[in-house]
């Protein structure tokens, strides 16, 4: 757009403001290069180029128009002037650690919680511009949007939501619920004015000292009951398996006692001096009356 406005004014130069007879004789070149210049700055303006994960917002004396340009180079009204508006994944920190986030120094969110106490919170959000509603946004919030809406929103979004949970759930068993609440927040009110939310990432949550500690406690008791259980398991199945032993041997005698009858053992001794008769080894097998077992004497005489 400069470089046709050089132009114009060149050409009125040659047209209207050489009348000199000195500088008459420059009219026809002054005229000329005035509308060169006015070409080249038409050319040069007409052509647009948009980087990559950005959108052209076209703006023409003032009026922010509707449609965007996409990346690329793109052919336009030389009179429209092109502001881009990234739609990349962008990241806006709040920390306590300095030049750790978007501002330097402590910049963490310090709420309190329901029942009473200063928690401070670390966070991360990420975030994009929906493309469609950049010329809104351009519109309404210029290019300053992080300040305008990324921060407030997800800081009052925070302190809303922490009002409702104590300290020590935080910390602990509801933080995922705390997560999912401030969340839901942030992302509708953030959709509204044309962000989508992406994630949402509680880095950190610091409590007092002394509820820190109390929860440092409570979080080893829990673990030696859990401990202590287990041992008790333990021992419960270990008793479990002696009794289920003792059982099988108790059951085993019952059979064998039950199974055993005077044919059965006669039977048997039968089988093993049968064996011993074939023995090569010279023995004197002595009987007994009845139900008597035989008395074995060795070749020896023992």
């Amino acid at each position: 757009m400069t470089i046709i406005v050089v132009g114009l004014i060149v050409l009125i130069i040659g047209i209207l403001g050489l009348k000199t007879a000195e500088l008459h004789r420059f009219k026809p070149l002054a005229t000329i290069v005035g509308i060169i210049i006015i070409i080249v700055g038409f050319a040069t303006s007409s052509l647009k180029q948009i980087d990559a994960g950005h959108v052209g917002v076209q703006v023409l004396f003032g009026k922010v128009q509707d449609g965007v340009i996409t990346e690329g180079l793109t052919l336009i009204n030389p009179l429209f002037d092109v502001k881009q508006m990234t739609v990349q994944t962008q990241n806006y920190t709040m920390s306590g650690v300095f030049e750790e986030g978007k501002k330097k120094g402590d910049d963490a969110i310090k709420v309190l919680s329901k029942d009473g106490l200063e928690v401070v919170i670390d966070l991360t959000i990420l975030y994009k511009i929906v493309p469609s509603d950049a010329p809104r946004m351009y519109r309404e919030l210029g290019l300053d949007y992080e300040d305008k809406i990324i921060r407030p929103i997800t800081r009052t979004g925070i302190r809303e939501g922490a009002s409702n949970y104590d300290a020590i759930s935080l910390f602990s068993e509801k933080r995922e619920a705390f997560e999912l609440d401030i969340k839901n927040r942030i992302e509708g009110e953030l959709k509204r004015r044309g962000v989508f939310l992406e994630q949402m990432l509680v880095r950190n949550i610091m409590l007092p000292s002394s509820v820190k500690e109390s929860i440092e406690r409570k979080i080893t008791a829990n673990q030696d009951a859990q401990r202590m259980e287990f041992v008790l398991q333990k021992e419960t199945q270990e008793a479990e398996r002696k009794r289920v032993e003792a059982q099988g041997v108790a059951d085993a005698q019952k059979i064998v006692n039950t199974g055993l009858s005077d044919k059965l053992l006669q039977f048997e001794s039968i089988k093993v001096q049968k064996e011993l008769v074939n023995s090569p080894n010279s023995k004197i097998i002595v009987l007994g009356s009845g139900k008597g077992v035989p008395f074995i004497i060795g070749n020896d005489g023992k």
